[in-house]
């Protein structure tokens, strides 16, 4: 049909087509316009209408007994018999074999056509598609229930649902039950050229021993944007920690209406075995062999020394600061004795285990940005030094691949979904304070392709903006590339009371009462850290939107209030939310004020130059962002610059790890403190992770149970399999 043209009027002789070919073909070409005659192959009036037709169509291969000739000059000669690209073809007749031919080359072209629209229909399969979300109804109650009761009421959509209507395709999920799946990163390639969306930083003021609820609002934001402002969006989040989450504090997932459900010669012939008559160096042994610039690969040609330099990485065992890791508090674990044993041959000393969240490898897992990366910054891991004072890798221990085969699952973000139904990334975990406290650069940098150029990723940075988000922009947006269009920052009446003047608080104790009754004093002494923080997220020329996170216990006074010295302070906006009791309903006003600030002009910029010395990238951070008078390093803390800064890690940035209660180093100074001098007790390196963390007084990397904790009322209901008591 893609041959013939204007049939109509036109004879077209069908020879050999019956049954349902021939069917098929009578009314293809009567829709043309054709007249049609139809023969068999052995007709006596075949001949005949040869000579007479305009079109010749053989059905089916010509049987050898019958002669065929008389056709006309110029007639087009169609075969839709299986033989039409076979060496079978003889129809009797010299000048029909370039018009056979022809229709050989168009039947080959149209094949290739095919296989084109084969490839462009699967290329647009793999392009970004719209979303079609789906977005689940909510019914707050009042009182509001608790979390867990809130989450139980709501049934999620298949994760496999969630996933088509966000574009994912089925080769791009890998499903873990009915509501979580992690995301291959094979997706980033796909989505290359697709323009990443708005991106978004939820961060807070100082906040109380409570929280304050970033995540929390993060969540509320997104169902906002998505289940009723109809704009894509993403939040994504840090995993949950079990320590703390047994301890004090929540899930870290929002809450309420607003959550997401020898000798060297002995030694080397044990490191490089004979096997099958040869000796070889195994891929980690010729990295090794190169960076102690030992370029051989035959391990019988090493000299003596050689065979020294690769055998024995002569570790001084008080400079060790690898240390073991469980993900639940325990705080007789913050110091240990190992090597007792008789078999230990004598190596007795002291370490300790740190909560998973404190481990470098989180940190790396949520600065990464490919397995290739991940696999390099595992190797640059520094555990150890040498006896000589050079630095000893995860890479010298030959731990590198076996560590990225542990963790190649775990570098694939987990799709869940929030109460609404709108798309969530839960991925990675690492502390606010020894490490950056952000989620993963791979889940934003996924999210922002999959929203579109017009939807919003929000993300979240731990603890107050002083902490999180200068680190999220120093560290995280360093190593992604990425800028922020908007920073939200939260803030509650309770804190900013605090901040005023009011008494303590005490996670497990009665709020006082200058935090349940109206007391406009003390919000407005308080603001000053609220001012403070919009100051600092000024340095970085980012628009900010502040997020008043409203208790019931508020006073609408007391609310607006807040707003009004916010936006005098600088803000671009300042809204009351009530997502914790309403759902995204209750953030919309949030989501318009994010929405305009995100088409403001942004200038973003760090905050100091890597090739800074060390010590002055501190003062840097502690003088604009704390308010500190200078800095002072004790002789161990100095020491350890000059060894970083003599082993080639001078230009890595700063992660301070500091109290989150106070802008200062002392958790009781609260509002915005000035005059101090911030010590600067120790200064070590996560050389894997990328940057230096100063210790700021004195830092826990194990939290200890309070009086208290909350698996008093965790319980598992034996018949229903229901957990009880969550949140």
């Amino acid at each position: 049909m893609e041959l013939l043209e204007n049939l109509g009027g036109k004879t077209v002789l069908l020879v050999g087509a019956g049954g349902a070919v021939g069917a098929a073909l009578q009314s293809m070409l009567q829709r043309e316009g054709a007249v049609i005659v139809s023969c068999p192959w052995k007709a006596p009036q075949l001949q005949n209408e040869l000579h007479h037709a305009d079109v010749v169509v053989f059905g089916s291969m010509k049987p050898d007994d019958v002669p065929v000739s008389g056709i006309k000059p110029g007639t087009t000669i169609i075969s839709c018999s299986h033989d039409t690209l076979s060496e079978k073809r003889n129809y009797g007749q010299q000048n029909t074999s370039a018009a056979e031919n022809a229709v050989v080359s168009l039947a080959i072209a149209m094949r290739m056509q095919n296989m084109v629209k084969t490839m462009e229909r699967w290329i647009q399969s793999h392009q970004y598609r719209k979303w079609n979300l789906h977005c689940l109804k909510l019914q707050p109650l009042s009182p509001v229930p608790s979390d867990i009761e809130i989450s139980r009421a709501q049934s999620p959509k298949a994760v496999d649902v969630l996933a088509k209507e966000i574009g994912l395709l089925t080769d791009e999920i890998e499903i873990y039950g009915q509501t979580k799946a992690k995301v291959r990163l094979s997706l980033l390639e796909r989505l290359k050229d697709q323009p990443d969306g708005k991106y978004v930083l939820v961060a807070g003021i100082t906040p109380t021993p409570l929280g304050e609820g970033k995540s929390t609002v993060t969540v509320g934001l997104v169902q906002a944007l998505t289940a009723h402002l109809k704009i894509n969006s993403f939040a994504c989040l840090r995993q949950p920690s079990q320590g703390p989450t047994f301890g004090v504090k929540g899930g870290a997932a929002g809450g309420g209406y607003a959550q997401v459900i020898p000798m060297e010669e002995s030694l080397y012939n044990r490191l490089v075995p004979v096997v099958n008559g040869m000796r070889g160096f195994s891929a980690i042994q010729l990295a090794r062999l190169r960076k102690l610039g030992i370029n051989k690969t035959d391990p019988e040609t090493l000299t003596e020394e050689e065979i020294s330099k690769f055998a024995r990485l002569d570790i001084d065992p008080s400079t060790i600061t690898w240390q073991r890791v469980v993900d639940t508090n325990d705080r007789f674990l913050r110091k240990i004795t190992i090597g007792q044993a008789t078999t230990e041959k004598g190596f007795v000393r002291q370490a300790q285990f740190d909560i998973a969240v404190a481990s470098e490898i989180m940190a790396i897992l949520a600065l990464t940005t490919s397995l290739q990366d991940m696999k390099e910054r595992l190797g640059k891991m520094v555990v150890a030094n040498g006896k000589k004072g050079e630095p000893v890798t995860a890479e010298d221990l030959g731990v590198t691949g076996a560590l990225a085969v542990l963790m190649k699952d775990a570098i694939k973000p987990t799709l869940m979904q929030t109460l609404e139904g709108t798309p969530v990334f839960v991925h990675a975990g690492p502390f606010a304070n020894i490490a950056h406290g952000n989620s993963s650069v791979l889940a934003d940098k996924i999210a922002l392709k999959l929203v579109g150029e017009k939807g919003f990723v929000v993300t979240e940075a731990g603890f107050g903006a002083d902490i999180g988000m200068e680190k999220f922009f120093n560290i995280k947006c360093r190593v992604s590339g990425l800028f922020p269009s908007v920073v939200v920052l939260v803030a509650t009446v309770r804190a900013l009371k605090m901040h005023g003047g009011g008494p303590n608080v005490t996670a497990g104790a009665p709020l006082k009462k200058e935090y349940t009754e109206e007391n406009l004093q003390l919000v407005a002494d308080g603001c000053c850290n609220l001012q403070k923080q919009i100051q600092i997220t000024q340095l970085f020329g980012v628009p900010v939107v502040v997020a008043v996170n409203v208790f019931k216990t508020d006073s609408p006074a007391e609310v607006d209030l807040v707003c009004k010295i916010a936006k005098q302070s600088g803000a671009f906006d300042a809204v009351p939310c009530n997502h914790w009791s309403a759902g995204g309903r209750g953030a919309v006003k949030l989501a318009q004020a994010v929405e305009k600030a995100a088409n403001q002009k942004n200038s973003f910029k760090y905050l100091y130059s890597l090739e800074l010395p060390i010590v002055e990238k501190i003062r840097i951070i502690a003088q604009k962002v704390y308010g500190a008078q200078d800095i002072e390093l004790s002789p161990l803390a100095q020491s350890q610059v000059d060894r970083y800064t003599r082993q080639g890690f001078g230009n890595l940035p700063i992660c301070m790890a500091k109290t989150h209660l106070s802008l200062s180093h002392q958790p009781e100074r609260k509002g915005v403190p000035t005059g101090f001098i911030l010590p600067i007790s120790d200064v070590r390196a996560s050389v894997g992770a990328g940057f230096i963390y100063p210790l700021v007084g004195t830092m826990s990397t194990m939290p200890g149970l309070p009086t208290r904790p909350c698996f008093y009322d965790i319980d598992l209901d034996p018949i229903t399999e229901q957990v009880e008591g969550l949140f």
